[in-house]
């Protein structure tokens, strides 16, 4: 009885709570309360805004004259010009086509075609070509280079103080008749001294002797070595070993000849002693 009793108080107790509960999670409206500020007055004493600096102009450059400026700039070009064009006079105009073309020589005559590599043979023939012309160049520097950078010469005359020297080192080593080959090809008359010969012309003719010395070097550098391979053929074939190919016994035999004998030495002072 007192369980029923007490199970009845619960049910109705919980009944209760469950009407109440929505009136109790209604939410709440407040209105928030107006707050009316008067204006506050500004102070009697108050210090005046502070105005801001005024910016000083500096003071305009005066420029340039154009006639300055401009020479300044093709200055700047022709120096760029010459820099791109310094491999092809390094070619044409100087020993370097006669050294390189021996050093090539030397290479296939002992039957290494890639040893040693272009670049040690090109790095050497530049430093050789440096050796040789060190006065060609000191010349040309002095007498053209340095003037036109500090502005005492104008471009035409720092190009024709220029090619004195290197016209002088050309001449002493072309001969007559190359350069008559050039002027029969070009079927212009012949100038009546050398100093009237034109540069155009003088450079091919200078490259095409330069070609003839480094062949008639090459010629007798490689005498030697077809000497060596004529021996171990001749030998080969008289053993009856003809499937061995003669190179294999001829290298090792060239290349200690042409260290017993110091050969780039020989060959290097041959090669730099032909210059006049």
């Amino acid at each position: 009885m007192i369980m029923r009793i007490a199970r009845l108080i619960i049910c109705v107790v919980v009944l209760l709570l469950g009407l109440t509960a929505p009136s109790l999670a209604a939410p709440r409206h407040h209105h928030a309360p107006v707050a009316h500020t008067a204006a506050t007055p500004a102070p009697v004493n108050a210090a005046p805004a502070a105005t801001p600096p005024v910016p000083v102009p500096l003071p305009a450059l005066a420029p340039l004259p154009a006639g300055t400026a401009t020479a300044d700039v093709v200055r700047t070009a022709l120096i760029l010009a010459l820099m791109a064009l310094l491999p092809a006079i390094l070619i044409c105009m100087t020993s370097f086509v006669r050294i390189v073309v021996v050093l090539s020589m030397i290479r296939h005559a002992l039957g290494m075609p890639e040893t040693p590599p272009n670049a040690v043979l090109v790095s050497l023939a530049v430093f050789l070509t440096a050796f040789s012309m060190a006065p060609t160049f000191e010349a040309v520097n002095t007498q053209a280079l340095q003037p036109f950078l500090d502005g005492k010469l104008s471009v035409q005359q720092a190009v024709d103080q220029g090619s004195g020297p290197a016209r002088t080192f050309m001449l002493k080593q072309v001969r007559d008749q190359d350069i008559k080959a050039i002027y029969d090809i070009a079927r212009t008359p012949l100038p009546a001294r050398a100093a009237d010969v034109s540069l155009m012309k003088l450079i091919p003719a200078f490259m095409l002797n330069e070609l003839r010395v480094a062949f008639r070097i090459g010629f007798v550098v490689l005498l030697p070595f077809l000497l060596i391979d004529l021996v171990v053929s001749s030998i080969l074939l008289s053993l009856g070993m003809l499937m061995v190919p003669p190179s294999t016994l001829s290298l090792p035999l060239k290349v200690l000849m042409f260290v017993l004998i110091d050969g780039w030495s020989l060959v290097l002072q041959g090669v730099l002693g032909s210059f006049h």
